[in-house]
């Protein structure tokens, strides 16, 4: 990576945005604040996501362009208020992963992936100003957070304190009994109950998933996904069939769907 083209292009892309929020600029952006450009910063992270997902390298960079251009614009509008700039966001980060890896740029050493982590939320807590107390670590997961991702982070978290499962067929006990207390109010007609029934039970799904060293918000899109997939193709199976979805019938779509589940095997 050339230095020289690094820096023109982050400068372009800087001024580039210093005009559209300047006096001959845009009118839509000079109005855009922290609140409002905060939405667009959440859509492009997922766009980003999707890129990914889809294994399509040229619109990962197009994606991270729109993400990387919302990162500068929020940078900008805390410049505009004499917060803080680009070079203080650039410097802070770069000062935060030396501190986080004592390991490559120290003198610490580490024996497993696992090592790290436990290091990371460590130094992480002694970074914290003043008197703190574990629980302080689950309060900074971000509330905004997919609730499924947040869910794992919390309970993440906990873990590192030691409050946590000893293994796969402790937390699959727990999900067991889970389900059985949402079995339970199943009888009754207290939706709030079954409600609050369902949450605990996809609390500890999201807990075995992680004891499975796997993450339960990647895993519930790559669910959706594959329905969406199955279920356009069923539309296809009934169409062939002379079938046209919004008539079909119950009975028709399930089907339509076991034949789709079953070739797909």
């Amino acid at each position: 990576m050339s230095k020289d083209a690094l820096s023109e292009a982050v400068s372009n892309l800087i001024n580039l945005a210093l005009r559209l929020r300047g006096p001959d600029g845009c009118p839509w952006d000079a109005l855009q604040t922290d609140s409002t450009i905060k939405i667009y910063l959440l859509e492009e992270a997922y766009e980003v996501l999707d890129a990914i997902e889809r294994g399509s390298p040229e619109d990962v960079c197009l994606e991270l362009g729109d993400l990387l251009f919302q990162i500068i614009f929020l940078v900008i509008l805390a410049s505009e208020r004499g917060e803080f700039g680009l070079v203080e966001v650039i410097e802070k980060i770069t000062e935060k992963m030396i501190k986080r890896h004592p390991h490559v740029f120290g003198n610490a050493s580490v024996e497993s992936p696992e090592e790290v982590s436990e290091n990371w939320q460590k130094i992480k807590m002694a970074e914290k100003v003043g008197p703190k107390s574990p629980s302080s670590l689950l309060q900074d997961v971000p509330v905004n957070l997919p609730a499924l991702l947040r869910a794992h982070r919390l309970s993440e978290r906990a873990s590192k304190v030691g409050f946590d499962w000893e293994g796969r067929e402790e937390i699959w006990d727990k999900v067991k009994e889970e389900f059985e207390e949402l079995n339970e109010t199943l009888t009754g007609d207290d939706k709030d109950r079954v409600g609050e029934e369902i949450g605990d039970l996809l609390f500890s799904l999201v807990n075995m998933a992680r004891h499975w060293e796997l993450n339960s918000e990647l895993l519930l899109r790559d669910a959706s996904q594959k329905f969406l997939k199955r279920f356009q193709e069923m539309e296809k199976e009934l169409g062939r069939s002379g079938v046209d979805l919004s008539r079909a019938t119950s009975n028709e779509m399930n089907h339509a769907w076991e034949e789709i589940k079953n070739r797909n095997r």
